[in-house]
C-alpha cells in the first residue's frame, strides 16, 4: 500500500513533493504553498478523512517543520504530511477548512512555537496564562523555572545535609550559564572576595577617654 500511495503523490504533484517510506509510514514533504492542496488531496483522493494530530518542530536555522498525521480508517493507511516555514516569517495556511479537528492543535502550535496559521478562526492562547511572553517550545526559549524559583527540598546528592557529597550543580537544559539569581549571587561573592582589606577606606577612630588618661 505504501508504494501505491507514493505513486499517487508523484502522479499528482510530480517533483514538487517528496514521498519516502520510513518504518512502514509514508512521509510526504510538501512546500508551504501547496500545503492546502496536499491536505485536500490526502482527504478526498486518498481517503484520509481522519485527522490525528498536528504540531511543529524547531529546526533552528531551517525554520519550523509543521507535521500532521492523518489516517484512512476504511483503507487502513496512515500518512505523515510535513512542510517547513521560515523562522523570520513562520506563516502557513490553516488546515481547519479541511480538517476541523486541527483547530486546537494549531492554537497550541501557535502559542508554543509562534507559527501563524492564516485563516484560523481564533488563534487565542489555549494552554498558557494571560500575559505570558515568548514561545516555550522554541529552542532559544530559556527553561528557567528551577533557576528562578528554588526547587523545594533536595534535588542533588548532598543537598540534604547528609549522605554523599554534592555533585557539581548543573543548570536545567536551555538555561545559559550566567543566567538567574544563583549566577548573580555567585558574581557578587567573587567580586567581594577580590577586594583586599587595604583597598577599603580606613575607619575614623572614635574620640574618647583613655582609661590611663589622655585622648584616644
Amino acid at each position: 500500500m505504501t508504494i501505491e500511495l507514493a505513486v499517487s503523490w508523484a502522479r499528482r504533484f510530480g517533483d514538487d513533493v517528496r514521498a519516502e517510506e520510513s518504518f512502514g509510514l509514508l512521509t510526504v514533504d510538501v512546500p508551504p504553498e501547496l500545503w492546502e492542496e496536499a491536505l485536500t488531496f490526502a482527504r478526498d483522493d486518498l481517503g484520509c478523512g481522519f485527522f490525528d494530530w498536528l504540531t511543529a518542530v524547531d529546526e533552528l536555522e531551517r525554520g519550523f517543520a509543521v507535521v500532521m498525521h492523518v489516517h484512512s480508517l476504511e483503507q487502513g493507511h496512515h500518512l505523515l504530511l510535513r512542510t517547513t516555514v521560515p523562522r523570520e516569517d513562520p506563516r502557513l495556511v490553516s488546515a481547519t477548512t479541511i480538517y476541523r479537528g486541527a483547530n486546537w492543535h494549531e492554537r497550541e502550535t501557535h502559542e508554543m512555537f509562534g507559527v501563524i496559521f492564516d485563516g484560523h478562526p481564533d488563534l487565542t492562547p489555549l494552554l498558557l496564562p494571560d500575559g505570558f511572553e515568548g514561545h516555550p517550545l522554541r529552542k532559544e526559549f530559556v527553561l528557567a523555572a528551577r533557576v528562578a524559583k528554588p526547587w523545594p527540598g533536595a534535588k542533588e546528592p548532598g543537598e540534604s545535609g547528609h549522605g554523599a557529597p554534592s555533585r557539581r550543580r548543573m543548570l536545567p537544559p536551555g538555561v545559559p550559564q550566567d543566567w538567574g539569581p544563583a549566577a548573580r549571587a555567585a558574581g557578587k561573592a567573587r567580586r567581594g572576595a577580590a577586594e583586599e582589606p587595604g583597598d577599603r577606606p580606613a575607619r575614623r577612630r572614635a574620640r574618647g577617654i583613655d582609661p590611663e588618661g589622655g585622648d584616644v
